[in-house]
């Protein structure tokens, strides 16, 4: 089944739902600055668990304290409802360990 990538309208108004996020091309970003450097490496994990349960698998990258997350659809060549989805998840995951 092809995804679809989301039009312009439906990108907007899922972005204002994540104030967290901001886009770059046809990706989505976030950083996360976690306490300690533990809660990166743990909130890592958790995005892993979760990105292995939607299938969709984000860009991530440690240093020290702060996690940087990229989610792009590259099935569709840009973002798509899956990219927000995990986003919204990652949040979740995120609130507990925010310096």
């Amino acid at each position: 089944m092809a995804i679809e990538r989301s039009t312009e309208a439906e990108i907007a108004v899922a972005l204002a739902g994540l104030p967290d996020w901001s886009r770059a091309d046809t990706a989505i970003h976030r950083e996360v600055i976690c306490r300690t450097f533990a809660d990166a490496i743990a909130l890592v994990v958790r995005v892993g668990f979760l990105a292995e349960a939607a299938d969709h698998h984000p860009d991530l990258d440690v240093r020290w304290r702060t996690v940087s997350i990229a989610l792009t659809t590259h099935d569709c060549g840009g973002l798509s409802e899956r990219d927000f989805a995990l986003a919204v998840e990652i949040d979740r995951a995120a609130a507990g360990v925010v310096a």
